[in-house]
């Protein structure tokens, strides 16, 4: 691990080293216990599993710490429960349970954030994201830490609404749902000037805005109802001095441009956007983070881990503020073996 390389490509100043995150993979405990030899598993004690977690991420030398403060928590009791799919080790995360206080499309396009959820005191949202960010660098001293947002805009309608509701309300008056979002905006803005107020010098921004195959709506509609949005988020965050990463799941090449104009700083990201677009117009002057793709690890064989390796520092090698990363995730079930063999070849080609 290496705070320096790490903030020198948070800084655009090439290190010799080309650094390195991961998400997800710090509980895949096979893994864990073939890398730190601690005998580690699902069932362990909550303290060895940190333990391994801390000493599996010092192992593969993570330089930057994906991390947010704000989720669904800060909505209280107004939230929509879609379930969750078993990922982690164990199925430990699967919930069978769906609700949703929303009954109605009108309930959907008339809702209130400053009459559902109320105001905040931004004094009390300051002191909690440095307090998270204080923590972060407390368990992680030896690289680049973060707090942020992770309900940004259409996350925050996705966790209020579900899919369903959100689809729907959408697909049925798309100017109205519009002027929902700026409501909803407007009320997470408060956070926004928090967060800028707060003495931390990187946060990650995250909003999924897109699907895998790219935007779920018109391209106008998102450059009407959310990027304006986006631009009076970052505003005090530049003004304040801070390196703003922006992260979505899916596909958004289409939407790089936009992000960029916004204000962010870096763009973290799956294999579906793509790599070579944003390095290619971007990678002097941005930080990317990605992208490798998952499955290459999950089915091998160890050509198409080496080729895929290949592919994404090829691109970055020469962008000054490059890190790698499996952008969508290493899940449990991807063979130790080929986890191994990645971490080998990014070993063997990481040195600039």
């Amino acid at each position: 691990m290496s705070y320096k390389d790490g903030w020198a490509a948070i800084q655009l100043q090439k290190p010799a080293r080309i650094p390195r995150t991961e998400y997800s993979v710090e509980s895949h405990w096979e893994l864990l216990q073939a890398v730190t030899g601690l005998p580690v598993s699902v069932d362990s004690p909550a303290t060895l599993k940190e333990r391994a977690s801390l000493a599996f991420m010092a192992a593969w030398n993570y330089d930057f710490i994906w991390s947010t403060l704000i989720s669904r928590d800060d909505f209280g009791e107004v939230y929509t429960d879609m379930g969750h799919a078993e990922y982690a080790a164990g199925g430990v995360d699967r919930s069978d349970t769906i609700f949703s206080p929303f009954k109605t499309v009108d309930e959907v396009l008339d809702f209130d954030p400053w009459e559902q959820l109320g105001s905040r005191d931004l004094g009390e949202l300051t002191r909690r994201f440095e307090a998270h960010y204080a923590r972060n660098c407390a368990r992680i001293p030896d690289a680049v830490n973060m707090t942020g947002i992770y309900v940004t805009l259409i996350s925050g309608l996705i966790y209020l609404f579900g899919w369903d509701w959100l689809l729907l309300a959408l697909g049925t008056d798309p100017e109205r749902f519009g002027k929902l979002c700026d409501r909803y905006a407007g009320w997470v803005q408060q956070y926004f000037d928090a967060l800028a107020a707060a003495r931390v010098p990187v946060v990650m921004i995250h909003d999924d805005i897109v699907w895998s195959a790219g935007p779920f709506m018109r391209p106008a509609w998102y450059r009407k109802f959310v990027f304006p949005h986006y631009r009076r988020y970052f505003a005090p965050l530049l003004e304040s001095g801070k390196r703003i990463m922006f992260c979505s799941d899916g596909n958004f090449t289409q939407f790089v441009d936009d992000i960029a104009a916004a204000g962010a700083h870096g763009f973290v990201f799956e294999p579906l956007t793509d790599l070579a677009y944003v390095a290619g117009k971007y990678g002097q002057t941005h930080v990317i983070v990605g992208n490798a793709d998952t499955r290459a690890l999950l089915m091998g064989p160890k050509e198409a881990i080496r080729a895929e390796v290949e592919r994404c520092m090829s691109i970055g090698r020469d962008c000054p503020g490059f890190f790698l990363a499996v952008g969508n995730h290493i899940p449990a079930n991807t063979p130790v073996e080929n986890c191994l063999y990645y971490n080998e070849v990014y070993e063997e080609l990481s040195r600039r």
